[in-house]
């Protein structure tokens, strides 16, 4: 599929070539400002190819295809910034009519459809803050403090006050969703380690009232229910404090980088392995308890909690591994680089 793209593009742009000036110049010009927005790489590595030139055209606001894609976060077209030499550095400084250099277009907020593609406002901004760092490690140190021009008698901001403000909705809006999440996470962390706690307290089977050891301690099925209720245990403890270092966050927008994320991620794992844990402690006990008389209701059991585990990752499995991906991702937004163009 993506070869017959190819072959597409290809197809057109011999078309377009055919076209006389200044007919030609206007089509390359819409050509390459509109794939840089729609996030069409292939379409600009052929124009590109063709005519090297054309990286330094500018749009009527004298913005570049590395500032459009960079304004609508099309991460496969601005990662071409690193392919084109030392050209990359006089076009990270071009300044459009508003005064903006590239670093204030890293700070608006970016268009809903590119912002949806990440689950979670704590995500979401953490996704717009890594843009941010990773235009801020390509401009000069002078552009970090930059002002833009004065609009109607309001004082130019910096590219990082212009982020400030342009993300303040998302950011109250990620402390909510996660102060949310959390306190609905606490308290089944806390019930869990409440039963799980009950049942250390109470064995299945009883004890020796002269030794005091639980009476079943050589079975089998002991030990996974001891394992299983003290992995529980211990999992929705830690849950219960991960969580309870993010309700103490100062939610400052740096915080959404790497700690809310983190945290977040860690204290959903462990609340997870904790209900794991003790959805296994309960089908030990049933062996322990029932396999002498009711031999084919523990075997129904586990097949339930079985299905129960399996359908719930069935269902949250794609949502986890985004999170997951968005808490972990790699140092460098645009990942791995691979030389297209030249």
């Amino acid at each position: 599929m993506q070869t017959l793209a190819r072959q597409l593009v290809e197809a057109l742009w011999r078309e377009v070539r055919l076209l006389q000036e200044p007919e030609f110049s206007n089509h390359v010009v819409t050509f390459l400002f509109e794939a840089a927005k729609m996030g069409n790489a292939e379409l600009l590595i052929i124009v590109i190819r063709s005519y090297p030139d054309l990286i330094r055209k500018t749009d009527s606001k004298r913005r570049t295809i590395f500032h459009i894609a960079l304004l609508h976060r099309q991460e496969s077209v601005f990662k071409l910034i690193y392919e084109i030499g030392a050209i990359k550095d006089m076009l990270l400084t071009y300044v459009d009519d508003e005064g903006q250099n590239i670093l204030h277009l890293a700070g608006q907020l970016a268009p809903p459809s590119r912002l949806n593609m990440v689950s979670g406002a704590v995500f979401q901004m953490q996704l717009e803050i890594r843009w941010f760092k990773e235009v801020e490690r390509l401009v000069p140190p002078s552009y970090l403090n930059m002002k833009s021009n004065n609009r109607e008698g309001v004082e130019g901001l910096t590219p990082w006050d212009l982020f400030t403000r342009k993300h303040k909705a998302l950011r109250t809006e990620g402390e909510k969703w996660i102060k949310d999440k959390v306190n609905f996470y606490i308290v089944a962390a806390t019930l869990i380690s409440a039963v799980d706690f009950a049942a250390v307290i109470t064995v299945p089977g009883g004890s020796n009232q002269d030794k005091g050891t639980p009476i079943l301690l050589k079975s089998i099925w002991f030990r996974v229910f001891f394992i299983s209720n003290a992995t529980a245990l211990l999992t929705s403890s830690a849950s219960i404090m991960i969580y309870l270092s993010i309700l103490s966050s100062r939610f400052a927008e740096g915080d959404f980088l790497t700690s809310l994320p983190l945290k977040w991620v860690l204290g959903f794992i462990t609340l997870v392995i904790s209900i794991a844990g003790m959805v296994v402690a309960f089908s030990a006990t049933c062996f322990l308890v029932l396999k002498s008389e009711l031999t084919w209701f523990p075997i129904v059991i586990i097949a339930l909690d079985g299905f129960l585990i399996i359908s719930f990752v069935s269902q949250h499995c794609k949502l986890w591994f985004g999170v997951i991906y968005s808490a972990f991702l790699p140092e460098s937004l645009c990942g791995q680089r691979k030389n297209r163009l030249f």
